[in-house]
């Protein structure tokens, strides 16, 4: 058997590999760049393991024999889940393994942004003893937290900022109001949660519907001098209009994990802003979340390579005709 392992971000494969050659399956790594050149390693894989590349239509109906497509994360909007369906290919991802870690991220980017720490510490290093210039900081008792999005990593972030004498807000159209009320929350719309809002932090896959969510007329509602937090996917945002906002004083400020084009851009506005905190999409990084993450892709790999369901299904519709049944490896 054939499974190959498009891009990582661990230090080494020797634990994928190992314990996929226990059931006889070799290990293949094809850092490919086009689309192609994707289609032509995959096409006689048993099993695709990705993280970032992209698993389009034309790389899954090159496939002849493919059984699994497993994303090394959570997030599947690099695979066309609706073509891997359609082939009969079962397409997992990784759905509870780093939820401490980006909450954990994303209330550590609420607190500097609140209390900024890292503009306070940047202008002391300049030689400047003194936080006048950095006025106003608001106290963060009393505050509203508003939750744009309330899966796991959300509720996370609720338990642990309801604590801190946070107010929080949720907007998702898929989770009942006794639910969120269960974490301390109120369940309100996107537009009541905009105008509320002291910090905003989203939690959202990336979908048609959810794409470029955070836009110009979006902004518009935002309530003046609040901040922006994205630990989620960076094409939630416009980033040209949340330049606009911050440029203008709409937004004091944001934190953001994750961008449109995720590495160094000299010519992005964004990093050039004193008031924007921008850190290298790690928020999902603890040594301990990535071996937990190894742990679990292989698993449902080795799962579906010997003929068993896999634990993390996400085309949930997948086994329903008869062409899309387990196929024994």
């Amino acid at each position: 058997m054939k499974v190959v392992i498009t891009d990582h971000v661990y230090p080494s494969l020797d634990y994928e590999r190992q314990a996929l050659s226990e059931i006889g399956a070799e290990l293949v790594l094809a850092p490919c760049t086009s689309e192609s050149a994707l289609a032509l390693v995959c096409k006689d894989a048993d099993a695709v393991i990705t993280c970032y590349a992209q698993i389009t239509a034309e790389v899954i109906e090159n496939m002849e024999r493919c059984l699994l497509i497993s994303k090394t994360g959570i997030g599947v909007n690099n695979i066309d889940v609706a073509a891997a369906t359609r082939c009969g290919i079962a397409v997992t991802n990784v759905p509870d393994y780093c939820i401490d870690e980006v909450s954990d991220h994303a209330l550590a980017s609420l607190l500097c942004l609140a209390r900024k720490i890292p503009f306070l510490n940047t202008y002391v290093k300049q030689g400047n003893w003194s936080f006048v210039e950095h006025r106003p900081i608001h106290r963060l008792r009393g505050s509203t937290l508003g939750l744009v999005g309330f899966g796991q990593i959300a509720r996370a972030l609720a338990q642990k900022a309801r604590p801190l004498g946070l107010r929080l807000l949720v907007t998702d159209p898929f989770v009942d109001a006794c639910v969120i009320e269960e974490f301390g929350a109120l369940k309100v719309t996107l537009e009541e949660l905009l105008r509320e809002s002291d910090y905003i932090s989203l939690h959202l896959p990336l979908t048609p519907e959810t794409r470029g969510l955070i836009a110009k007329d979006t902004l518009s509602l935002v309530k003046p001098g609040a901040f922006l937090i994205n630990t989620s996917r960076g094409q939630l945002v416009d980033e040209g209009a949340l330049y606009e906002a911050l440029l203008s004083g709409r937004l004091a400020g944001a934190a953001l994990d994750v961008l449109e084009r995720e590495e160094y851009d000299s010519k992005n506005p964004l990093f050039t802003m004193d008031n924007v905190i921008i850190t290298p999409h790690s928020a999902f990084y603890s040594e301990e979340a990535v071996q937990e993450l190894r742990e679990k892709v292989i698993a449902d790999c080795i799962r579906v390579l010997t003929g068993k369901s896999p634990k993390y299904l996400v085309n949930k519709d997948w086994r329903l005709s008869p062409d899309k049944r387990l196929r024994e490896a």
